[in-house]
């Protein structure tokens, strides 16, 4: 139990820096649409404000409603999704906007139990919808929550693990304004956002300097702590774009790896990198001749994409042949089809340079 005295003063401080300070603009900032909540909340799980910003305008835009959104087609969904990543998010969204729109009539659960029966809304996010949306009490607890509380207070118990989590939780729900919740959750993710940042946290205009633990010990860099390492592990993806006229070839990606249900060129992966001698033969490829070396448009420098828990080396061979091969599991598409699917972003920020 925190005592009443640090309570008062830690939301007095909150509140007037976000009355008088906080000028962080959003278009989803003071939404009370459960559907819009939702939607930015989905979009911004694992992505920064600034990128997500024109995603939520182009899916507002082009789905106004949860009805919209839950009658769209899959893979013109995926496209507008496109460059954003970790598509589960996309998966979910969809499966919950039909859950919503068929089976609940349009109108999302005004409880967190209810909100968390739906497909890809967690803790987090229900918090976020059932504070936002309906006005309950309920704590947001997201990086930016784990990185005030724990340097303000001094809180050494990593985040990371379940004893961490529920800790926080709880310091979260302790430290919240339930008269008014939604915006003591908007201050305080704005304020980790733009004053108690990951690395150099503006202390010296920090309302909290004068009490907080860790700027008076200099352990800004120190807390929040993790008490895991992500091991990384590293791949070499190599792409062969066979170009025939107005067409490539492609294949949409199955099951069990990254990038479920988006397209890829002609793919071959090894266990260690390839020299650029190798990728020009037709041999590393196939044990059918492709190509001539006279049909090789352009060998792309390294390309690196970085995942959670994997960091991708790619190199994308690109080749205009004069006669089609088939080769089992990819079909051609022409350009106008090739318009309408989803690649990996790695895949389109190659594209996109051509």
């Amino acid at each position: 139990m925190l005592e009443k005295q640090l309570k008062v003063w830690f939301l007095h401080s909150l509140k007037q820096w976000h009355l008088s300070k906080n000028k962080r603009q959003m278009p989803w900032k003071g939404e009370k649409d459960p559907y819009k909540i939702w939607l930015s909340e989905v979009i911004l799980q694992q992505t920064r404000v600034e990128q997500g910003w024109a995603y939520y305008e182009r899916f507002i835009k082009k789905y106004p409603t949860v009805h919209d959104l839950a009658q769209s087609i899959d893979n013109d969904v995926f496209k507008l999704w496109e460059g954003l990543g970790y598509y589960n998010r996309c998966r979910n969204l969809l499966s919950t906007a039909r859950m919503v729109s068929k089976e609940l009539n349009g109108y999302f659960p005004t409880t967190k139990e209810g909100l968390l029966q739906l497909k890809g809304i967690g803790n987090y996010t229900a918090a976020a919808i059932g504070s936002f949306a309906f006005g309950l009490p309920l704590a947001v607890v997201d990086g930016n929550v784990y990185r005030i509380i724990s340097r303000v207070l001094g809180i050494e118990e990593p985040i990371d693990q379940p004893k961490g989590k529920l800790l926080f939780e709880q310091l979260a729900d302790e430290l919240l304004d339930k008269k008014e919740p939604a915006s003591h959750n908007q201050a305080m993710m704005d304020f980790g956002a733009t004053l108690c940042t990951p690395k150099n946290p503006r202390c010296e205009t920090c309302p909290f300097a004068a009490k907080c633990v860790a700027f008076n010990k200099n352990l800004q860099y120190k807390l929040p702590v993790k008490a895991k390492k992500v091991k990384t592990k590293n791949r070499f993806l190599y792409y062969l774009i066979l170009e025939y006229k107005n067409q490539r070839l492609v294949r949409k990606r199955g099951q069990g790896d990254i990038w479920k249900d988006l397209y890829e060129f002609f793919l071959v992966e090894k266990d260690e990198p390839v020299d650029d001698r190798s990728l020009k033969n037709n041999g590393f490829w196939s044990t059918q001749k492709i190509f001539s070396p006279q049909q090789i448009q352009q060998l792309s420098d390294q390309l690196i994409h970085q995942l959670t828990h994997q960091k991708i080396h790619s190199r994308i061979l690109h080749v205009k042949i004069d006669q089609k091969v088939i080769i089992e599991g990819y079909q051609w598409m022409n350009r106008s089809e090739l318009n309408k699917i989803a690649f990996p972003r790695l895949i389109t920020r190659y594209l996109e340079n051509l």
